[in-house]
C-alpha cells in the first residue's frame, strides 16, 4: 500500500515554470550551487545551508528556476546512496547490541514530544486537528541530514552515533505507519477499519522483507559478489543496482525507499568488500545529495512567513531546545553518560523531510490548511538550518555546557559484579585494550609476544572475530557504556589502556574509571601534545604518544646501516636488517657472547643506534633493545639470524610470577641501627638488592643522595627496587 501527496502543496510550483530544457536548468542550478558554495566555504558555513538556500533562490519565491520533477529523481537516488553506504557500516550484530537503547529512546522521544507539541499548539489557539498535525511533524527528524552530518564527522561509527542512527530508523518506521493510516482514511469508506487493515499489512510486509533480505544475504549475495569481485567497476555498478533495486522494492510494498536502501547496505556489511564499495561511492553520493538540499529548499514559500513568524519561532525553540531535552532525560535515566546523552539529543533538534511530506499529505486530504503547512514548512528550514551548526559544533558545545547537563547523568557508582560467565577461570589479566584499532591491535600482538595477559573491548565486530579467534578474551563495546566496567574483570587488572583515536573518548574512559574506583593504572593514547597535555592534567599514569613513537623510530629507519651501505656490488651474499625487542635474548649481550655465526652461518656487519651507525664493531660491543643490527650473509644464514634474534627467555606465569619494580617510603626510628651511618657504609645495594632515591628530613628533600650521606633519625628513605626486596628491608 503507497501513499501520494500533493507537489504543488508543498511548494506552490506549477509546470510552467523555468527553463524549456532540463539540461539548461540543472547547468544554472549547478552553476549557482558552485558559486553560493564557495561563498559559503569563505564564511565557513555549512554546504548543507548552503545548498538549502540554493533551493530557496531557485524556488517559486525567487527565481522559480526548478521544476520538482526535473531534480527529484536525482534527489532520490542521492537518498538512497547515503542510506545504503549508513547500512553498509553496520551488520546484524551491531544492530542486535544498539536495538534496545535506539527503540525506547525512538519511541520515547516520539510519545513525549507529541504530548508537549499538541498542547503547546492548543495553547497558541490552532484547531484540534492542526494541532495534533503539528504535534506528529515535530517528532521527526532527518535521517538524511543528520547521517550526512555524523558521516562528515567521521562520528557514525561512535556510541552516539549508532545510538542516533537505531532511533532515527524507529523513527522513520513510525512516520510510514501514520502516513498508511492517513491514506487509508482519506481513501474514503470505513476509515478505522481501512487503517486497522493497513496497520497490519505493512507490519507482515515488513517481516516478510526483513525475511526476503536474510535469505538473499546469506545465499544469494556472497556467491554473485564473489563472481562481480574480479572487476572493481562491476563490482560498484552491482552495489548501486542492488540499492536501488532494494529501494524500489520497499517503495512498492509501502515503505520508504530510504529504508529499502538502508537494508540493501546493512546485507552487504558483512561482506569483505564493504569498505571497497562505500569508497567508491561516496563522491557520487555527496553530488547527487545537493538536489535533496535544493529540493528541500525549493518547498518554502516566502509569502507564508509572515503570517506565522509569532508561531513558528515558538515552535522552533521547542524542537531545537525540548526535543534534546527529552532525549537526555530517557537516556539519563538508562544510565547513559550526559555526553552520550547530549551528543544524541541534538540530532533531534529539527524537523525532517518526513514531516513535510506528512503535511502536504494533510493539505491534500483537507485535514489542515495550507497556513498550518506554511508554519510547519518554516520550522523545518530553521531547525535544519540552526541544529546543523549545533551538530558540526556539537563538541565545543557541550564543553560549555557540560557543567549545566549533569543533572541528566546518574550519581550512582556501577556495580562491582563482574561477567563471571565470559572470564571465569582467567588468571591476573596485565592489560584491558579499550579499542582494537591499528595502534590498539599493535600494542595487543607485542603484548601476547610477552606472554602476557590481555582482554579487549572494541564495538567493531570484525577486530572482534580476529581476535576471538586469536584465543584473546574481547567485550563488545566502548568507554562511553555506562556497563562496561561491569562486564570486565578490572578488579583482577593491572592497567586499563585507552588506544582509541578522539580524545574525548580516552577522557571518557579516565573519568569512568575513577568514578569505578579502579585501582589499577591507566595509559591513554595521545594523538598529539594538546591532548597528552590534557591527559596528565586529568591524572592519566602514563601517556602513550604513538605518532611520536613512530617518528622517531622511522627516523631510525632511514638512517640505519643498510641504508648507508652501497648495493652496486655483485656478490652472492646478502644484507639484511633486524631490530632488537626488549625482550630479546640478546639484549644485553655483547657480540661475543652471542655464537650467532657458529649457530647460522651470518656475521654483524653493523649496529644502528639512535641514528648512530657502529661498522665492523668488536666483540666487546654490548647490544640493547631498540639496536637495528645489520647482518651479512647467505640468503638461508640470513634467515636463521633473523629468528634467532627474535628468540625470547620463555617465563612460565603459572610456575614464577614476574619481579615487580617498587618505589616506597621508609621511616627511619630513633632506634634504628642505621642512625648516624652513611649511605655507602649501610651497603643498601649489595646487601638489600635496593637503591635509595631520595630522603625527605622534614621540609627538605633530597634527591639523589650521595654515599656519604648520614641518616637521622625521622629521616624518609625513598627506596627503589624489587617488590621482594623491599618487602624484607626493615629498618
Amino acid at each position: 500500500m503507497g501513499f501520494k501527496f500533493d507537489e504543488t502543496a508543498v511548494s506552490g510550483k506549477n509546470k510552467d515554470m523555468g527553463f524549456e530544457n532540463t539540461f539548461y536548468e540543472i547547468t544554472a542550478i549547478l552553476l549557482l550551487a558552485v558559486a553560493l558554495g564557495a561563498v559559503g566555504i569563505k564564511l565557513r558555513q555549512p554546504l548543507i545551508l548552503t545548498f538549502i538556500t540554493v533551493g530557496v533562490l531557485v524556488g517559486p519565491s525567487c527565481l522559480k528556476l526548478v521544476k520538482i520533477d526535473d531534480i527529484k529523481l536525482l534527489a532520490e537516488m542521492g537518498v538512497a546512496l547515503l542510506l545504503f553506504i549508513v547500512g553498509l557500516k553496520l551488520d546484524i550484530f551491531m544492530i542486535r547490541a544498539i536495538g534496545p537503547v535506539a527503540l525506547i529512546t525512538g519511541l520515547g522521544q516520539v510519545a513525549f514530544t507529541s504530548i508537549f507539541g499538541f498542547f503547546i499548539a492548543l495553547a497558541l489557539g490552532i484547531p484540534i486537528v492542526d494541532s495534533i498535525y503539528i504535534a506528529v511533524t515535530l517528532t521527526f527528524s532527518s535521517t538524511i541530514i543528520i547521517v550526512k552530518l555524523l558521516s562528515d564527522k567521521k562520528e557514525i561509527d561512535s556510541l552516539h552515533g549508532r545510538i542516533i542512527v537505531g532511533f532515527l530508523i524507529v523513527q522513520d518506521i513510525i512516520a510510514i505507519i501514520i502516513m498508511i493510516a492517513l491514506s487509508a482514511f482519506g481513501a474514503g469508506g470505513n476509515g478505522k477499519e481501512s487503517a486497522i487493515i493497513g496497520i497490519v499489512l505493512v507490519i507482515g510486509k515488513g517481516i516478510l522483507l526483513l525475511g526476503a533480505t536474510w535469505m538473499i544475504m546469506k545465499f544469494v549475495l556472497p556467491s554473485i559478489l564473489k563472481q562481480l569481485a574480479r572487476s572493481q567497476e562491476l563490482l560498484v555498478l552491482f552495489s548501486v543496482t542492488w540499492a536501488v533495486l532494494a529501494a524500489a522494492a520497499c517503495d512498492r510494498l509501502g515503505f520508504s525507499k530510504e529504508m529499502g536502501a538502508f537494508l540493501a547496505g546493512v546485507s552487504l556489511a558483512s561482506t569483505p568488500y564493504r569498505d571497497s564499495i562505500g569508497s567508491r561511492l561516496v563522491s557520487l553520493r555527496d553530488f547527487l545529495l545537493l538536489f535533496f538540499f535544493i529540493e528541500l529548499g525549493s518547498y518554502l514559500d516566502l509569502s507564508l512567513i509572515g503570517n506565522e513568524i509569532t508561531n513558528s519561532a515558538i515552535f522552533s525553540l521547542f524542537v531545537l531546545v525540548g526535543n534534546p531535552l527529552i532525549v537526555m532525560v530517557i537516556m539519563g535515566v538508562m544510565g547513559y553518560r550526559k555526553r552520550t546523552g547530549f551528543l544524541a539529543g541534538l540530532a533531534v533538534a529539527q524537523i525532517s523531510e518526513f514531516s513535510l511530506i506528512l503535511a502536504s499529505l494533510g493539505v491534500s486530504l483537507g485535514h489542515i490548511s495550507r497556513n498550518t503547512m506554511g508554519l510547519i514548512t518554516i520550522v523545518g528550514l530553521v531547525t535544519i538550518g540552526l541544529s546543523s551548526y549545533m551538530i558540526l559544533y556539537s563538541t565545543e558545545l557541550y564543553n560549555f555546557l557540560a557543567p549545566l547537563l549533569s543533572v541528566f547523568e546518574k550519581k550512582t557508582v556501577p556495580s562491582r559484579k563482574l561477567d563471571t560467565q565470559r572470564f571465569e577461570g582467567t588468571p591476573l589479566i596485565d592489560v584491558i585494550i579499550f579499542g582494537l584499532g591499528n595502534y590498539g591491535a599493535n600494542i595487543a600482538r607485542k603484548l601476547l609476544e610477552r606472554k602476557k595477559h590481555i582482554v579487549g573491548v572494541d564495538f567493531d565486530p570484525q577486530a572482534l572475530e580476529y581476535w576471538r579467534k586469536q584465543g584473546v578474551p574481547v567485550l563488545y563495546g566502548d568507554a562511553e557504556d555506562p556497563e562496561i566496567l561491569e562486564r570486565l574483570p578490572v578488579t583482577r587488572t593491572r592497567w586499563v589502556l585507552g588506544a582509541m583515536p578522539d580524545r574525548q573518548s580516552n577522557l571518557s574512559l579516565l573519568s569512568v574509571l575513577k568514578r569505578y574506583g579502579f585501582q589499577g593504572k591507566i595509559a591513554l593514547g595521545a594523538r598529539n601534545q594538546q591532548d597528552a597535555d590534557e591527559f596528565e592534567k586529568a591524572g592519566a599514569d602514563l601517556v602513550l604518544r604513538p605518532f611520536v613513537d613512530a617518528a622517531e623510530q622511522a627516523a631510525d629507519s632511514l638512517t640505519a646501516a643498510t641504508h648507508t651501505i652501497p648495493d652496486k656490488t655483485r656478490w652472492h651474499l646478502k644484507l639484511k636488517e633486524v631490530r632488537l625487542e626488549a625482550d630479546s635474548l640478546c639484549c644485553g649481550k655483547t657480540i661475543g657472547e652471542i655464537p650467532l655465526r657458529s649457530e647460522t652461518g651470518a656475521s654483524i656487519l653493523a649496529v644502528s643506534r639512535g641514528g648512530k651507525n657502529y661498522f665492523d664493531p668488536e666483540p666487546a660491543f654490548r647490544l640493547f633493545p631498540g639496536d637495528r643490527v645489520a647482518l651479512l650473509g647467505e640468503e638461508k644464514s640470513l634467515e636463521l639470524a633473523s629468528e634467532y634474534f627474535k628468540r625470547r627467555e620463555p617465563v612460565e606465569r603459572d610456575e614464577r610470577e614476574e619481579e615487580e619494580f617498587t618505589i616506597t617510603a621508609i621511616e627511619v626510628p630513633p632506634d634504628s641501627s642505621w642512625v648516624g651511618q652513611t649511605l655507602g657504609g649501610l651497603n643498601f645495594r649489595s646487601d638489600y638488592g635496593v637503591t635509595v632515591i631520595g630522603i625527605q628530613r622534614e621540609d627538605q628533600q633530597i634527591n639523589a643522595p650521595s654515599a656519604k650521606e648520614m641518616i637521622m633519625a625521622g629521616d624518609r628513605l625513598i627506596i627503589a627496587g624489587n617488590k621482594s626486596s623491599v618487602e624484607r628491608l626493615s629498618p
